[in-house]
């Protein structure tokens, strides 16, 4: 049997309508505008999501950590501390941030519930 090196074509068919339906994207292309709107409105979803999530020590020691980092730069640089009394000071900080961090997470986030399950807007 002889081969041919010519492409096949895809038929187009109608339905039981009478509508021809045609493979892939057939509208406008998407705009910069509309990709924007797309992209705003992921994000919007995704931070309802993430307010969702429950609060977990993890995130808190994690939150915790870099306020302390940040704590210990400020103690060395701006107040004249040396490293030793700084690095002592931000465990210290950090013993207190991270309870504080989470508890208050979990009291914003109970509150959202709360809220939610009301139906109450902001």
């Amino acid at each position: 049997m002889a081969s041919t090196k010519k492409r096949r074509r895809s038929k187009h068919r109608g339905n039981a309508a009478g509508m021809v339906e045609v493979r892939g994207r057939t509208g406008r292309p998407i705009t910069a505008a509309d990709r924007k709107a797309d992209a705003k409105k992921d994000a919007r979803q995704r931070r309802l999501d993430r307010a969702q999530r429950p609060p977990t020590w993890r995130g808190a020691f994690l939150r915790a950590l870099f306020a302390t980092a940040m704590f210990g730069v400020l103690l060395v640089a701006f107040l004249g501390n040396t490293v030793r009394q700084a690095i002592l000071l931000a465990a210290f900080m950090m013993l207190v941030y991270t309870p504080l961090g989470y508890y208050t997470d979990l009291f914003l986030f109970r509150r959202r519930q709360r809220r939610q399950e009301t139906g109450g807007a902001r």
